[in-house]
Parts: structure tokens; sequence; C-alpha cells
């Protein structure tokens, strides 16, 4: 399997042309399950890129993921979302060296037979997903766990959940345990369908968990650390990875705002939309955030991959940034395209949801400024 930076970025490309843009408006009008885009990129070993070499995967860092998330996100933020929250829940066992089932899950993962996801929100604690109210009960070397997930991308699809909770015994919400489930434990169930504005279909759909039981050795990662897998382990990909899907979705609109102007018409006037000075302006204004976005991002990529100390404010910064910019690229080429971008022929008005279903995922945008601000004048953040 190669290793190459460029070549898993002109695969993705290729996957995203080929097989993602195919179906991405089908799976966005009937709020489906991309069935064929996972299979493709699982086929082509991308379930495995940033699993470490000695469990056979392609042991790449953030610098080739963001370049991935970027290429497929760019035909299909919902199958971006799901590979997202797959490759943040690999790092969590990847890290877990006591889970007996590790490498034998690591292996089917890279063989394209795996995918995880993050159960991590709950009703209860709504966006602050670091807090779970559900609390986990111990019982001879058996843990049960009882929860009302939220917003659980891949809902029904995965065949494994990292699973968040308090930990037995714990008073305080933020003292939590994170836990490997199979999809067919017993007392788990999809309880509703996904039906949202963008982001159609990543199946974010709730899931509860009704006494279901794993073995005490499901836990991946000390008891109590929680808090600390999350913010090591998942806090960065994801960051990375939902500030990618913000850049592939703007960019997207940007190149659909382009075509459309080049060939529509004024017949009246004999002149086409790319004539009109203002909406060229309005190109240009897209364009450029697009570029100022890409390079702020591979910066912090590369900062993430390089164990830059202080990479800890870009990172909060990253997704912030990039999600209001996709919202703000959005709206322009709305409003430029007119008529044409609010129907459903060209891709604009798909961007337009998808972008601002980003900015209230978990963090959101309100949520990242209040960190960037408390890590700016020195304060915890939690």
């Amino acid at each position: 399997m190669t290793t190459n930076n460029n070549d898993w970025s002109a695969r993705a490309e290729a996957i995203a042309r080929e097989v993602l843009a195919r179906h991405a408006d089908d799976v966005d009008r009937r709020a489906r399950w991309p069935v064929e885009s996972i299979a493709a990129i699982a086929e082509a070993g991308f379930l495995g890129l940033t699993v470490p070499a000695e469990f056979g995967g392609a042991g790449q860092g953030p610098r080739t993921f963001f370049a991935v998330m970027r290429a497929l996100s760019g035909q299909c933020a919902s199958t971006a979302m799901i590979y997202l929250m797959h490759v943040c829940a690999t790092h969590v066992i990847a890290a877990a060296k006591e889970f007996p089932l590790r490498e034998s899950i690591l292996r089917d993962i890279v063989g394209g037979r795996h995918l995880s996801t993050l159960a991590f929100s709950e009703k209860g604690s709504r966006s602050h997903f670091w807090a779970p109210v559900s609390q986990a009960s111990s019982v001879n070397n058996q843990v049960r766990l009882t929860a009302e997930k939220s917003f659980v991308t891949s809902a029904g699809h995965a065949d494994s959940y990292v699973v968040s909770t308090r930990a037995a015994g714990a008073t305080e919400p933020m003292v939590s345990t994170l836990y490997f489930v199979p999809r067919d434990a017993a007392g788990l169930t999809v309880s509703g369908p996904w039906n949202g504005l963008g982001l159609c279909g990543n199946a974010s759909a709730p899931v509860r968990l009704a006494g279901v039981t794993v073995a005490a050795s499901h836990r991946l990662g000390g008891e109590g650390e929680g808090l600390g897998a999350m913010m090591s382990l998942v806090l960065p990909w994801f960051q990375v990875g939902a500030s990618a899907v913000a850049l592939g979705v703007a960019g997207a609109a940007t190149e659909g705002l382009r075509q459309h102007l080049k060939a529509s018409k004024l017949e009246h006037l004999g002149q086409s939309l790319a004539d009109l000075p203002t909406l060229r302006a309005r190109l240009a204004q897209m364009r450029i955030a697009v570029d100022t976005q890409q390079a702020f991002l591979q910066q912090i990529a590369g900062g993430m991959e390089d164990g830059q100390p202080d990479i800890l404010l870009p990172l909060l910064e990253s997704k912030a940034a990039a999600v209001e910019s996709a919202v703000q690229v959005t709206d322009i080429a709305v409003r430029a395209g007119g008529g044409a971008a609010i129907g459903r022929h060209l891709s604009l008005e798909r961007n337009f949801r998808d972008a601002r279903a980003l900015s209230v995922m978990a963090p959101t945008t309100d949520v990242l400024y209040d960190f960037i601000a408390k890590a700016l004048l020195d304060m915890p953040l939690f």
C-alpha cells in the first residue's frame, strides 16, 4: 500500500469525482446512507489511512488526512463526515493498548471491513459532549451502559461505537470513560431516523443504550480518563477534519458559481452572467476566502503533524474560522446565483445547507469562540 501523500490525495480526488459526485445529489434528496461512496472508500483502503503501520495501516498523518478530507467533502459532505467520525473513533481504539480486540479491530478497519463512529453527545447535555449525564455501573468485570445519545453519525450503519459515559461512581459529569460497543450489542437501538437541514446523508440519528452490557475489558483507556482522550485523541483530528469539510463545501460552492456564470446567458443583452462586474466581484470574494482558509488550515495540519507545542489554540480556531467562512461563501453563492441557486439543479443550495449544519455541530462556533478567548486569557477551558 502506497504511503505517498500525493498518491492518497489523488486517489481521494478520483473516488470523489467518479463515485461521490455521482451519488451526492440523490443521497441528499433522499437523506439516504451513501452506500456506494462508503464502499468505494473502504475498498480503496481509506478506512485505514491513519492506522499505524504495525497493524497494516498506511500510518498517514494530519497533512494527508486533511488533503483526503478536502477532496471527499468537495463532492459529498455527508460522506466526508461519516469518514471523519470513523477516523476519530479509530484513533481512540488504536490508543487503547489494554483493549484485547484492538489488533483484530484495527486490521479489520485496514481491510475495509469495519466502520466505527463516535457516540458522545447526549440529550441531557446537548452540544456539551464532554459532559455526559449517563453513568456506567460496574458488576463482576462487566459494565452496564444506559444512555440517550444524540446526533450519532452513522447510526445503525457503523460496525462499532465509541461511547462516552460518566465513570462508575463518579460525581462530576466530566469524569468520563470511553467504551467500545459493537453494533449488535443487546439493548442498542437507533431510536429515530435522521431528518436534517444539511448533511442529510450521514445518518446522524439518536441512539439508545438500554442496559447495554459490555466486558470491562472493552474500556478504551483508563477509568475516568474519557475527557483526556477526547481532548488529546479526538479533538485534534476532528477539528482538522471538520475544517476540511467546511473548506470543501466552500470550494464546491465557488466552483459551482463559476460554472454557472460561464454557462448562463442574458440573451436579451447578448451577454453571459460572467460579463457582469458585480457577479465577478462576488466570485472573486468567494475564491479569496477559500484560498485564505486553505493556507491557514494546511499550516495547522502541518503544525499538528510536526508536534508544534502551542497547537491547541490554532486547532480551536480552525473549525470556527473554516465553518464561518463556508457560511459566508455559500451565502454569497446563493445570492449571486439567484433563482438558479435556490433550485436544486445546482449544488449551491446543498452547499448552503451543509455549511449551516457544520456551524451547529459540536463544538459549535460560539463554544469555540469561548474556548479561544479562554485560551487567550490563560483561563481553563472547563
